[in-house]
């Protein structure tokens, strides 16, 4: 299928090199912080190679869903869609976090212009369900099709939903551990509110009976969605889809809602043995402490 993807679709339609200047500059400006630029921020410490490795990684699973291979497919294939959207807003954001240093995320948030007036934004509630609600809403069939055929309304959309997945990362992951309001406990249950909240959007999309949505059904729809992501000037054939059904359409989207929740399951679990180790070991600490007692 990748063969048949690469010669039916040029390098700029697949990669997106239009994202290669942005992704350059994030990795510039990440590099110069942690390395010369280091002098501008406050309690600065060394950053290891590991954090680097994690920042980068979430850098290039950004650019894979919203700009790569993926983005494209995901056009093609609901099921494929589907990973776009976990690997785009449940995997590349915690990588991001967790890859960039507390000392210089504090430095970026405190330069923030009325960070004050906005203090609700970084409420955990609040941070999860505008997540869960953004991404219910964008797989509503009515709003999906219409987002998909608009390329600005579409690419907005993109933006706040993975604002709002950092966001809802945030509370999970706590970069930060001096600004953390939450305990552990309560850390571990936004996850499970977290994964209560996304169930419905996946079930409507496994359980439904019909394909819900026209984007993959409606060959000319499909046709008008896919010149959106094709360089100005190039079109497609609405019969050019059926070139990429290994699946029927309902089989595809099916497929698509299982592999959302099933994704979301293992890295949410993941998260959950992340937060519980820090737990431990915090009260670990703790405990070293009670017991240490000065001669």
């Amino acid at each position: 299928m990748w063969q048949q993807i690469v010669s039916s679709f040029s390098f700029q339609a697949l990669w997106s090199p239009e994202f290669f200047p942005f992704l350059f500059l994030v990795a510039y400006f990440y590099f110069w912080a942690v390395g010369p630029g280091k002098k501008h921020f406050q309690d600065v410490e060394p950053v290891p190679v590991y954090k680097k490795i994690v920042f980068l990684s979430g850098l290039g699973l950004f650019y894979l869903s919203f700009g790569g291979p993926l983005y494209l497919i995901g056009h093609l294939m609901f099921s494929v869609h589907m990973i776009q959207m976990a690997v785009g807003l449940l995997i590349a954001p915690p990588l991001l976090l967790l890859g960039t240093p507390s000392w210089l995320l504090k430095g970026l948030i405190l330069k923030i212009p009325f960070r004050k007036h906005v203090k609700w934004i970084g409420n955990p509630i609040f941070a999860v369900l505008l997540f869960n609600a953004l991404f219910s809403f964008y797989h509503f069939p009515v709003i999906f099709d219409y987002l998909m055929v608009e390329r600005i309304l579409h690419n907005s959309y993109l933006v706040l939903l993975f604002a709002s997945a950092m966001m809802m990362w945030w509370t999970i992951v706590a970069p930060v551990q001096e600004w953390n309001r939450l305990s552990e406990l309560k850390r571990i249950g936004l996850i499970f509110l977290d994964g209560m909240l996304l169930t419905p959007a996946c079930a409507l999309i496994i359980f439904s009976n019909t394909a819900l949505y026209a984007t993959y059904t409606d060959p000319q729809t499909w046709a008008q969605v896919m010149s959106l992501c094709l360089p100005p000037g190039q079109t497609v054939s609405p019969e050019f889809i059926e070139q990429f059904m290994w699946l029927s359409l309902l089989e595809d989207q099916r497929l698509g809602g299982v592999l959302m929740k099933v994704i979301q399951e293992v890295i949410y679990g993941s998260f959950l043995g992340y937060v519980f180790f820090q737990w431990m070991g915090r009260e670990k600490r703790k405990e070293e402490q009670l017991e240490w007692v000065p001669e």
